[in-house]
Order: C-alpha cells, then structure tokens, then sequence
C-alpha cells in the first residue's frame, strides 16, 4: 500500500506551518508533536462518519441515589462523546465505594467490534505519573537529590552548561528548557505524516539517541521556565538506570505498577498488546484519510515517557493510592504536589492548570481542583483526574486522535467532541455540565480543553513562503 497522502481537494494556496508554543502542561502532556502539512485542509471534518451508537456499562456497590453516581447522566454523557464523532470510548468513574464503567461506539471499524470498559490501552503521558513516583522513591532513599545537577549523575550523556545547571526537579517539571526529541525521531513528519509514521511503526530507538535528539533540538524557553518537553522524561528513565542498576521499565514495574496492585498495567515488550484492546486511529488533523489504525506500534520512540499500557480503572486505582500516600512518603509527596504555572494568566485572572512533578493539577468549571494527567499517542487517548482525597475519579480513553481541524490563520476550531468530552469528564466528577468553551478561563494561544485532544496538536500558519517546521 503506498503510504503517501493524498488530500481529498488541492489547497487553493499552500501555506507553510510551523508548530504552535505550548504553553498548558494538559494541552502538551500529549506525547505526539501534532504538526500539520502545508497541504492540508485545514477545515476538513472528521473524514470517516461515527459508526452507529452502541453503549454498554456496568455499576459497582453503593450506586443507589445519594453516592453522587448519576448513572443515566453518565450513560447519556459518555454517548455523546461517540455521537459527536469520537470512534469509541470507555471510561470508569468512582465516588467513594461506588463505581461505575461504561464504553460507547466500536474498537474496530472494520468489524463493528464494540469497545469495553476493560480494554487495556496506550496511556501515553500518564506514564510521566509513574516514572517520577519511581524517581521520588530514590530520592526518599537518599539516591537521588531533587536538587543536584543532573549532570552529576549522568555526566557524559548531559555534559556542560545544561548537566551543571538543569536539575532532577526541573526534568520532572518541566522547566529545564530542553526541546523535545519526538519532532527529529519522525523525519518528514512536517511534509507527510502518515508516510513518517509508518517508517517507524517497527523502529527501535535507544533512549541514548533520543536524548541527543532533544538536546540538539532548539531550545524553547530559557531554563526556569515551563515548557513541555518528553525529553525530559527519557533522561529520568537513564537517571534511575545509573542508580538502581536495572532497567526502568523494570523498576517501575516492581517498584510503582505492582506496589499499587495494579493488574493490567505494563511496559509492552514488543509493538503489540497482549489483551483484548480496540484499534487506535490516527487523523493528524485530516492528513491522513481515512484515519489509520496504530494500535502496533514500536513505543521506543517514548520509552517511559509515555510507553505505558493500562485500563481505566488501574488508572483510578493508581492515582487514589498516589494521593492517598501509598506509594510515596509525605515529603515525596509534597514534592511532586509542589506545582509552577504551566502558562501566563492575563492580568487579573488565576492560573487555572499548574504541573508539579510527574502530575498536574487543575481547576475544574465547578471551582473545585483535580489532580491528574493525560497522555495522546497515535491513535489514543487518556485523561484521568481525581479529586485531592482521592474519593472522586474519572477515567476515559478514546481511539481516534488529532480529529480536530484550523482555520487559515492555524487557530483551532470548535469541535462538538472536545465540549462533548469536557462535559462527561465535568460530569463524573460530579460538576455542573457545561460547555467547555464557555466555562474554560482564558487561554493563550487558543488553547482548548480538554488536554490531550487539542494541545499539543494546536498549529498556527505562519506567513506564506516560510519553511515548515522553522
């Protein structure tokens, strides 16, 4: 099959594109450096129509009225997301002892395949989650200072200005200032992006070499600054390497996966998934037509980034216990809540999203803060949110990715999914449904909620005749 895009109309006029600055820790958590083709149609809808409507879901103890579990509104709201345009989706969402599962729409277009609430799935960047709750365990041992330059641990592979000056805090929360490898890793992405993506479904990268590529990447903001950057995490996977002596995928299995008693989590050995799991298409903003399955996919190209498989509700068992205090002690907890604005507010108004360490928190339309994370790859999506005491939780993963679409200046348009995903996840937790649009702060950049579904894939044009990608 020939791997080339072929827009579904020529551009009247082709103008360059260059990747917006990320400026929300959600709308960067994404893994995927979203970048459109010149030759794009920026205003094109999703180009495969959602398949019929097919819901399922499943309550838990303590589901009677008065838990704050509305089934019906969690049925109706997690439908919407599929009628809206989104393939499939699946979700669990707790309250205390009572729980509730759902999924809407299919895992294989092709099939008809429904999803399920169970279906294991590519977090992406929630792995950043678990990977700086394995570094803060070495740090509570006396390991590793959060504080201490990360060249004094890994000085050959980060040497000079940047290993004397970035330290292991300022990797996790990602105000380091090093750019990001995941641009470099995919040559041609810029011009060809399902033609780049399938050069390397089967690639193995070293984590070595994608540091280099991130360190030869330009630099976005000065170091103190937050800037989104995957790179960041790949050197804290090689940081636990030098001072535990095994692998990190396997210190965080043994050592987060397993002591939060998480049973269908795991860092995949090979491209595939070994459980039941749905397809995971990829649109890239409608450049690649129909959208394609990357469900098989060599996750070198994050390691523990973002590389981590796992199911809705390992995530809202994972992120209750981290909260509660299980798997860090009160100081390495307290450090990973210690939080910087992840964008500049306008005069007058509050940050409403901050990035600690490996976890974020943000304000909700009901007022109330969640701490969480969210994570895109080709094809999926995940965002899991827990309120403070870890009572209140949703969970949601969803196989169609980069749907959204521009308008000629590159600002992003509305998309009934987004404000359709916004509204369950707002529900879950308990708040008032509504828009996300309306009841978003104010955002630079036209940044949209929810996270992983608009940030890091926000492009602007820059002027006609500008090289892409500059």
């Amino acid at each position: 099959m020939d791997p080339t895009i072929h827009p579904a109309r020529p551009a009247a006029r082709r103008t360059a594109l260059r990747p917006v600055a990320l400026t929300s820790s959600a709308v960067l958590l994404s893994l995927v450096t979203g970048v459109l083709p010149a030759h794009a149609a920026a205003t094109a809808g999703p180009s495969t129509a959602p398949p019929p409507a097919t819901l399922s879901a499943t309550t838990g103890p303590g589901h009677h009225q008065g838990t704050g579990l509305d089934r019906g509104a969690l049925r109706d709201a997690l439908g919407a997301i599929q009628q809206a345009g989104m393939y499939g989706t699946y979700s669990a969402v707790r309250n205390g002892s009572a729980h509730w599962r759902g999924a809407a729409g299919v895992a294989d277009l092709e099939t008809g395949r429904p999803v399920r609430p169970q279906l294991q799935h590519r977090v992406g960047s929630i792995t950043k989650t678990f990977t700086a709750v394995a570094v803060l365990q070495q740090v509570e041992r006396g390991r590793i200072d959060l504080d201490a330059p990360i060249g004094r641990y890994l000085p050959a592979l980060i040497p000079g200005e940047r290993g004397r000056t970035i330290t292991v805090r300022m990797l996790l929360n990602h105000t380091s200032g090093l750019g990001d490898h995941v641009l470099a890793a995919f040559p041609g992405l810029l011009e060809d992006p399902g033609k780049a993506l399938d050069a390397r479904r089967f690639h193995r990268f070293p984590p070595e070499e994608l540091v280099r590529l991130g360190l030869a990447a330009p630099a976005p903001v000065p170091p103190g600054t937050y800037s989104y950057s995957n790179t960041n995490y790949v050197i804290a996977g090689l940081l636990l390497r030098e001072v535990t002596g095994q692998e990190p995928e396997q210190y965080i299995t043994r050592n987060v996966v397993r002591r939060a008693g998480l049973r269908h989590t795991y860092f995949p050995r090979t491209p595939y998934l070994t459980g039941p799991h749905s397809k995971m298409y990829e649109s890239m903003h409608g450049t690649i037509e129909p959208a394609r399955d990357y469900s098989v996919y060599d996750m070198s190209w994050c390691g523990v980034a973002g590389s981590l498989v796992s199911t809705v509700e390992d995530l809202n068992t994972f992120y209750r216990r981290l909260l509660r205090g299980e798997l860090l002690g009160p100081a390495g907890l307290k450090a990973m809540k210690t939080t910087v604005p992840t964008y500049e507010a306008p005069p007058g108004e509050e940050v409403a999203m901050r990035y600690g360490l490996g976890l974020y928190t943000m304000k909700l339309p009901d007022g109330r803060w969640y701490w969480g994370h969210d994570g895109g790859v080709f094809g999926a999506g995940t965002w899991a949110l827990s309120s403070e005491d870890g009572r209140r939780q949703v969970a949601i993963g969803y196989n169609l990715m980069k749907y959204q679409r521009f308008d000629d200046q590159g600002r992003p348009l509305d998309h009934p999914i987004d404000e359709a995903l916004f509204r369950y996840v707002t529900t879950a937790l308990g708040g008032a449904a509504k828009p996300a649009r309306r009841s978003a702060p104010s955002r630079p950049h036209g940044q949209v909620l929810p996270p992983s579904s608009a940030a890091p894939e926000a492009l602007r044009h820059s002027a006609p005749g500008t090289p892409a990608g500059r």
